[in-house]
C-alpha cells in the first residue's frame, strides 16, 4: 500500500457551518493525509458484532474520545495510539469509488454497510471532503441499506439524503452519548460536539422520518453508569426509538493513555475509574486476550447497570418490535448490467 500523503494546506473544516463546538477551535496542529486505497469495505465475522460489512472513509478522529478502542489501528500507519490519532488524519479520497465498484460487483448481496467501524464517519473533516456523504449517495443509487453511528453534527447536513436512503432501501442512525453532562463529556470527548447539540441531531433526523437511537456508549464505571435514565429519557425525547450500551474497552496500547489522562484531568475520581473497570472486566486492567472480542461485563455490579438499562427500555418503549421492524422496505435488487446506467 503507498504511503498516505501529507496535505500542505489543510481544509479548516471549523469554518464550516455543520460543525459545533465549544469555544474556539483548538490550540493543536492538524495534519491531513490523503490516500488512494485499495479498498474501501471491511468484512468482518465476530459474533459480537452486529454488522458484517463497514466502510471507514477516514484513519483517526479528531474528537480526541480519550477511551477510543480503534486508537491501536494508527499505529499500522507508523503513527501513535495517542495525540497522533486525534491529529494525524487519513483520508481515503477514493472511498466512493470503491464502494461503487464494490456494490456493482454481481457477489454482492445488499447487506447493510455500517459507517464506520473504525473512526467517526461524521467527524469535522467531512465537512470539507463530504466523502461520506458521497458514499452514501451510492448506496441510494445502488438500493444499499445503511446504518451509522456518529457523535458529529456534521449529518445534519445528510438529513434529505438518508431520509431518501431510507425510503429506498433502509437507514437508521444511531447517536453515540455517553454522557448526560458537558463536564464529563469535555474530560472523555474533548473536541467532539456538546451533548445539547447531539440531542438536538436526533430531533432533526427523528422529524426527517429517520429511525435514530441512542449509544449508551461505553459505560465508564464510576462516571457515566448513574446517567443512564437521563440519557436515555432525553434522548427518546428526542425522538430516539432504539438504544444500546457498551462497556468500556482499553485495548492495551490504549489503556496507559487513557489512565494518565484521567489522572490529569479527574485526580479525585481516577482510582474509583480504575477499579471499577477492574470489578467489570473480572479482575483485568484492560482487554487481554480473554476479553479482546468481548464487550460483556461481569459480576453484581454489570447486572446492576443492565437491569437499570434495561428497566428504562421499557418504560420509555425503546427497542420494541415495532421499532426493530422499521427498517425501511426490503433492498432494491435491482437488474446489473446496462441498466444500471440510466
Amino acid at each position: 500500500m503507498a504511503r498516505p500523503v501529507k496535505v500542505q494546506n489543510p481544509p479548516n473544516p471549523f469554518e464550516s457551518a455543520h460543525v459545533e463546538w465549544e469555544g474556539p477551535p483548538p490550540d493543536a496542529a492538524l495534519e491531513v493525509f490523503e490516500e488512494r486505497a485499495k479498498s474501501i469495505v471491511s468484512e468482518n465475522a465476530s459474533p459480537d458484532v452486529g454488522f458484517r460489512y463497514s466502510v471507514n472513509p477516514y484513519r483517526g478522529c479528531f474528537h480526541g474520545c480519550l477511551y477510543c478502542y480503534a486508537r491501536p489501528s494508527h499505529q499500522y500507519l507508523d503513527f501513535g495510539a495517542g495525540t497522533d490519532f486525534d491529529r494525524k488524519i487519513v483520508v481515503k479520497v477514493n472511498a466512493p469509488e470503491l464502494l461503487d465498484r464494490r456494490i456493482r460487483r454481481p457477489s454482492w448481496t445488499f447487506e447493510p454497510i455500517a459507517f464506520s467501524g473504525n473512526t467517526d464517519c461524521y467527524q469535522p473533516l467531512e465537512a470539507s471532503y463530504g466523502l461520506t456523504r458521497r458514499c452514501l449517495e451510492v448506496c441510494l443509487a445502488h438500493g444499499t441499506p445503511v446504518g451509522v453511528i456518529t457523535k458529529g453534527t456534521v449529518i445534519r447536513r445528510d438529513v434529505a439524503l438518508l431520509a431518501e436512503l431510507h425510503r429506498r432501501a433502509g437507514a437508521r442512525v444511531s447517536i453515540s452519548q455517553a454522557f448526560a453532562r458537558d463536564e464529563d463529556r469535555r474530560v472523555f470527548d474533548p473536541w467532539a460536539p456538546p451533548v445539547e447539540a447531539r440531542f438536538e441531531t436526533m430531533r432533526r433526523l427523528a422529524d426527517a422520518g429517520i429511525p435514530v437511537g441512542v449509544a449508551v456508549s461505553p459505560i465508564i464505571p464510576g462516571v457515566n453508569d448513574s446517567q443512564i435514565p437521563e440519557v436515555l429519557a432525553r434522548a427518546k425525547e428526542a425522538g430516539a426509538r432504539h438504544a444500546f450500551m457498551t462497556l468500556l474497552r482499553l485495548p492495551r496500547e490504549v489503556k496507559p493513555w487513557f489512565e494518565v489522562r484521567v489522572e490529569e484531568l479527574l485526580p479525585g475520581r481516577a482510582k474509583k475509574v480504575k477499579n471499577g473497570i477492574r470489578e467489570l472486566r473480572g479482575g483485568a486492567d484492560a482487554n487481554d486476550a480473554r476479553f479482546h472480542h468481548r464487550m460483556r461485563g461481569q459480576g453484581a455490579r454489570w447486572d446492576a447497570i443492565t437491569q437499570l438499562f434495561e428497566m428504562h427500555l421499557r418504560k420509555l418503549g425503546l427497542n420494541t418490535e415495532d421499532v426493530v421492524a422499521d427498517l425501511g422496505p426490503p433492498p432494491d435488487r435491482r437488474r446489473r448490467g446496462q441498466l444500471d446506467l440510466f
